[in-house]
């Protein structure tokens, strides 16, 4: 995993308090791993749409630190075009394994530029050049035509490093709100709610389910 995703990890030990959310995200995290290496970092970004109606899709955490939650996308497609518009987003971590999911909401803001290209050249080659081949969420006349802007790119940076695109970068999720959920016996579940006030402290209280 990528530095950053190591470092919260790490935090976990500091505190086993839970009056800051950020660290008990980071025990869950990392148990999550150990149940799923696969796909424990995946979640749901859902975004204001068109018209104003929710629009979601699985995307994959990539850090996350105090200041939020980190994704990477491509700009131009339509959840950055949505992201330009309206930056309140929420997230949704579902671990099965676990019986555990993790609900933030939160505003969406670009991380800086020398943080997108640190993150796109740690990626592989492939992903690196997929990045320039794929116009993101727009029409494409067929998968061949999509293998074909590829093989363009493998020849125009051969022999040489994969910049990363001018329309290719993270995001990063301030959260105001994140609930943890814990599946228990005649739906009698865990909720933990935890709400950040303008002073940026953070309030804790018991939901029910």
């Amino acid at each position: 995993m990528q530095a950053s995703l190591t470092k919260l990890r790490a935090a976990r030990s500091a505190s086993s308090s839970p009056g800051d959310p950020l660290r008990l995200f980071a025990r869950w995290l990392a148990r999550a791993q150990r149940a799923d290496p696969a796909y424990f970092n995946a979640l749901t970004l859902a975004t204001v749409g068109e018209g104003g109606g929710p629009s979601a899709r699985m995307v994959l955490l990539k850090g996350a630190d105090a200041r939020g939650f980190v994704f990477f996308t491509n700009y131009g497609s339509r959840k950055g075009r949505q992201l330009a518009r309206h930056k309140p987003v929420a997230l949704v971590f579902w671990w099965p394994a676990l019986k555990r999911q993790v609900r933030i909401e939160g505003r969406a803001t670009r991380v800086t530029r020398a943080e997108s290209e640190a993150y796109f050249a740690s990626r592989s080659r492939g992903h690196q050049l997929g990045a320039w081949a794929s116009r993101q969420s727009t029409v494409v006349a067929s998968h061949a035509a999509l293998v074909r802007s590829y093989r363009a790119q493998e020849a125009r940076f051969r022999g040489g490093e994969v910049p990363c695109p001018p329309h290719w970068g993270g995001y990063r999720v301030a959260p105001v709100r994140i609930e943890f959920w814990t599946e228990r016996p005649n739906r009698l579940h865990d909720r933990l709610e935890y709400r950040r006030g303008r002073d940026g402290r953070w309030t804790l209280r018991r939901l029910a389910p």
